[in-house]
Parts: C-alpha cells; sequence; structure tokens
C-alpha cells in the first residue's frame, strides 16, 4: 500500500474523547486513508511518531484571524503564530465583527468599523463569497470557519447609530444574513458590548437570528455583559437562541472583575440546567485570567454613539470627557465598566503601532495619578481609536472551572496582530495540553483533544474534521504529550509552544520538525 504521507507509531487520538490507540495513519491527498497497523505500507513523506500524540488538527473555536492574511510583508510569524501549536481550523467573524456582508454604499463604514481591530482594511467585497475568494487567492495557513458578524451586518445597512432599525432595514438586513447562510456560512455571532452591537435591543437579535433558523448553525455571543450582569446576559443569549429556535454558544465564558470571582458557579449553574432541560448550550474559554480587546470598549455607550469619528469628537469636548470619567466612578447601570472591574493598573497597551514604546505598559505605569482617563482619550485620539489593550480581570478557579465544564471547547480569541498582543494567539491550545491536561490533570489528555476537535467540530457542523479515522480531511497534528508547553507570555507574547511537532492541513505540511514550511494550503471552510 502506497500513501502520501504515513505517521507511524504514534498514540493516536480520535478526538473522541476515548484513549488513544497504538497506531500508524496513512495520508492520501487531502484525506485520510488509513489508521492502524501499516507497517507494511511505503510513502512518499514517512514519519516515525514514536513517543508522539497524533491528534486532529486543532479547531480554534474563537478567533480574529478573519483578515490575518493581509498582514504585510515580514508579519507571516503573526498570522502562523496559531498553526505553529496545532490549530488547523480558525473560527473567525466573532464578536460581531465579520469582513462581510453589506450594502456596497456603506463599504466605508464597514471598512472603519473593521479597522480598529483589524488595522489598515480595504473590503474590495461585499459577501461572504467574495471574502473567501479574496483570501484563497492571498493564501491561508489554516482554514477559516466564516461566522456572520451582527455588528458588520447592521454598519453595513443602517451605520453606526443608536437606534433600532426602521422596518425597511431589518428587512435588508435579513436578507443579507440569509444570503451569507445560503453562501455557506456557519454561524451567527454577535458583540453586545461593542457599537453598534450594544444599540441592538434582544427583541432585534431574535427576529435576525429566527431568519437563519432553518440553516440549523448556532448563534454565537459575546453576552451584553460579564461583570456585574454576567447571569442576566448569559440568559439573554439563551433566551435567543430558544425562542429563534437555534442551539447558542457563548464566547469565552468568563466572570470579571474582583466582586464578581467565584460566580461562575452560578453562570454555568444556569447553563447546565437549559442543557438538562433539552437547550442545546456550549461555550468556550481560554486558559488564562486576562482578556483583551479594543481600548475604547472601556468608553460608555453614548460615548460610542455614531462610530469611531464621532467618539473622537466626544473625546476633544472637555465636558463629554468630564462626563465619562464620571461614568468610570459610577457608571450608568446596564454597562460593562471595565474601568472599574479592572483599575487603570489593570489595562495594559498590547498593541499601538504609533506608540510601540508604551506597549507592554499599563494605563496606571504611563499615566501620572489622577490623569489616567486623559491619556486614554488623548490616546484614543492621537491613534484615531486603533489601540488594544490586554486587561486583567479573571480569578483563575473561575478559569478552572469552566475549562472543566462538559460544555467547555477551547477558543483562543486571539487577535493576530504585531506588539504585544495577548499571548494566548500563540499559547492557548498547548497550554491546556501541558499545564491543565498534564500538570494540573484538570482532565486526561483524550478530553483536552476532544475539546479541541470532535466537539468543536460538531458545533460548528464542520463535515470530516475534528476526526481522526478513514475518510476525515488529513488535518493532523503530532506533538510530543510529555514536553508540550506554552511558551508565549505578556512579554514576549509570540513565541512558539514546545512540543508540537508537524501539523498537516488538507494533508499538506504546515509545519515540519517545529518549524515552519512556508506552504499555505487552508482553505475557507462553508456550509456548502
Amino acid at each position: 500500500m502506497e500513501f502520501d504521507v504515513l505517521i507511524r507509531n504514534g498514540a493516536v487520538f480520535d478526538g473522541t474523547g476515548a484513549p488513544p490507540l497504538s497506531a500508524d495513519v496513512g495520508i492520501v491527498g487531502d484525506r485520510i486513508e488509513a489508521v492502524g497497523d501499516l507497517s507494511a505500507a511505503t510513502a512518499r513523506l514517512d514519519l516515525d511518531a514514536a513517543g508522539h500524540a497524533v491528534a486532529p488538527g486543532f479547531i480554534d473555536t474563537h478567533t480574529h484571524s478573519d483578515l490575518a492574511w493581509t498582514l504585510g510583508p515580514g508579519l507571516e510569524h503573526v498570522a502562523a503564530a496559531s498553526v505553529r501549536q496545532g490549530v488547523t481550523t480558525e473560527v473567525c467573524g466573532n464578536c460581531g465583527f465579520s469582513p462581510f456582508p453589506h450594502l456596497s454604499h456603506r463599504r466605508g463604514d464597514v471598512e472603519r468599523h473593521l479597522r480598529t481591530l483589524f488595522g489598515a482594511t480595504q473590503v474590495d467585497w461585499h459577501d461572504l463569497d467574495g471574502f473567501a475568494a479574496a483570501a484563497r487567492r492571498a493564501g491561508l495557513f489554516a482554514n477559516l470557519a466564516p461566522l456572520v458578524g451582527h455588528g458588520s451586518l447592521r454598519v453595513g445597512v443602517l451605520g453606526f447609530e443608536d437606534r433600532p432599525p426602521r422596518d425597511d432595514e431589518l428587512a435588508i438586513m435579513k436578507r443579507l444574513l440569509r444570503e451569507a447562510f445560503e453562501q455557506g456560512a456557519l454561524g451567527f455571532s454577535t458583540g453586545l458590548i461593542y457599537m453598534p452591537g450594544a444599540f441592538a435591543g434582544t427583541d432585534e437579535l431574535i427576529e435576525l437570528t429566527r431568519e437563519v433558523s432553518r440553516f440549523g448553525r448556532p448563534y454565537v455571543s459575546h453576552i451584553r455583559g460579564e461583570t456585574d450582569m454576567v447571569r442576566r446576559s448569559v440568559e439573554e443569549a439563551i433566551r435567543i437562541g430558544r425562542e429563534a429556535g437555534v442551539p447558542t454558544h457563548i464566547s469565552h465564558h468568563k466572570v470579571a472583575g474582583r466582586v464578581n470571582w467565584g460566580r461562575t458557579e452560578e453562570t454555568l449553574g444556569v447553563i447546565t440546567a437549559a442543557r438538562d432541560g433539552g437547550i442545546d448550550v456550549t461555550v468556550d474559554v481560554y486558559p488564562y485570567t486576562a482578556g483583551s480587546t479594543l481600548l475604547y470598549a472601556i468608553l460608555p455607550r453614548w460615548a460610542q454613539d455614531g462610530g469611531v469619528e464621532r467618539m473622537l469628537e466626544r473625546l476633544s469636548d472637555g465636558q463629554a470627557r468630564d462626563r465619562i470619567e464620571a461614568d468610570f466612578a459610577a457608571g450608568p447601570p446596564e454597562w460593562e465598566n471595565l474601568v472599574r472591574a479592572a483599575g487603570w493598573g489593570g489595562i495594559v497597551i498590547a498593541t499601538c503601532p504609533g506608540r510601540p514604546e508604551i506597549e507592554g505598559h499599563s494605563i496606571g505605569e504611563l499615566a501620572g495619578p489622577g490623569r489616567e482617563a486623559d491619556f486614554v482619550f488623548d490616546l484614543l485620539l492621537e491613534q484615531e481609536g486603533r489601540v488594544t489593550m490586554i486587561v486583567h480581570l479573571m480569578h483563575e478557579a473561575d478559569v478552572r472551572r469552566v475549562l472543566a465544564h462538559e460544555a467547555a471547547m477551547i477558543g483562543s480569541d486571539g487577535i493576530p496582530l504585531p506588539g504585544k498582543p495577548h499571548p494566548r494567539w500563540a499559547g492557548t491550545f498547548s497550554r491546556v495540553l501541558g499545564r491543565y491536561a498534564r500538570e494540573e490533570r484538570l482532565f486526561d489528555l483524550a478530553t483536552a483533544i476532544h475539546k479541541m476537535t470532535g466537539l468543536p467540530a460538531g458545533r460548528f457542523g464542520l463535515a470530516g474534521r475534528g476526526r481522526l479515522e478513514r475518510g476525515a480531511v488529513a488535518d493532523v497534528v503530532v506533538f510530543d504529550p510529555g514536553a508540550v508547553l506554552d511558551r508565549a507570555t505578556y512579554e514576549e507574547p509570540l513565541l512558539a509552544p514546545r512540543g508540537v511537532r508537524d501539523v498537516f492541513v488538507g494533508g499538506v505540511a504546515v509545519v515540519s520538525g517545529g518549524e515552519l514550511t512556508g506552504a499555505r494550503p487552508g482553505r475557507v471552510l462553508t456550509a456548502r
């Protein structure tokens, strides 16, 4: 028997959570042709995996890698940081940010919406088909599995205004959403702390989600609040999915702010009760006690009304600045007050291309006492809002509790940008395998791999992926279970992990011997 690739003598994990088998894996083209005793076979590429685990390629359920392929020359290490730890599929379009769909005359608004997160952005398409074609031409290290972002959809129809859509606008949003699902979108995401997602009421979200219920894809939500209002926000997400008739998936589940530490017992109780009652609810989680997002997300909702340009106008106005600062101290109800939750010392500049010297430093370090708010306002003005932050908000016990839950899968929430981004983009999966499975024994290795493979493949309907079996797509990772560990830190956030030796995407080696091969065989995966 002749194979293109033959991986011999490994401990083969099939992605179901079952214990490993001592077996060989044979690949022909982009498919797994055989799993078993292949000692008599030959191959063009013959690899000895003795002492190594062989698993389905990992599926990162939550990324912001939609436009990583547009990063300029010299930044390949940023775009490829995820695949170097074994991730072969990245679910993108999360938190309401996706590079489609929009009406043609709203293209500029959508570019402005995306620019603060993804950097310089030129959207030369209006739908999923156009996005997929552009990404395919550019080349991808790993596969992209796109969601439709509600924020981009809303901006693409009615702009940044804080108001309900008119009937005609809602009809257009429904049409564009339906067309995206007809083109193969894998879910519908919201980011309800960001503009314009924060401007949407529950009824709007139910009506939109109901429009695509026949496709059976999940409603995926960065919920309305992860601090004081976290329980109500979890309940809202479950309600939207239930009333729309679709599964619910809660993004990067956490409870944030010291006063809320421990409340994952409460929120996971809500989720478990819903599941026990027959409601399909899952979550993803990253293995860190800090999050990361846009710096301007600390501003109250009213300050963001009208988009970045109007926000910057307000930051130039003394009275508006005073009002925002007063909100930081005693903000309006129903608002995610990240300043109060983290404190200025817990908010760290991650990516600021115009001021790289401040990356990795907290607002408390950079600003004089009592000057923190003004420093942030001035920085946002100077950088036109294009600054990301790391926010230290969570407690380790809560992270562990969510990781261990039966409904939890692994998502990095990685933002592939230069500078000092959160280390989760380069470290999440190797950290789970090395720290939480091997060192702390929070779960066994088979369970950890299931949370990265079979479980997310089922959640997002990724047919032929997430399993290591005959006929499956040959997305495969070979790693040393006794050595695998993250090396990415807040100081050096893009360091490749230890112990990940080989990564195949569609049967093509993207990582060999721990190093990138230069191949870019990734695809944009759709339900079509």
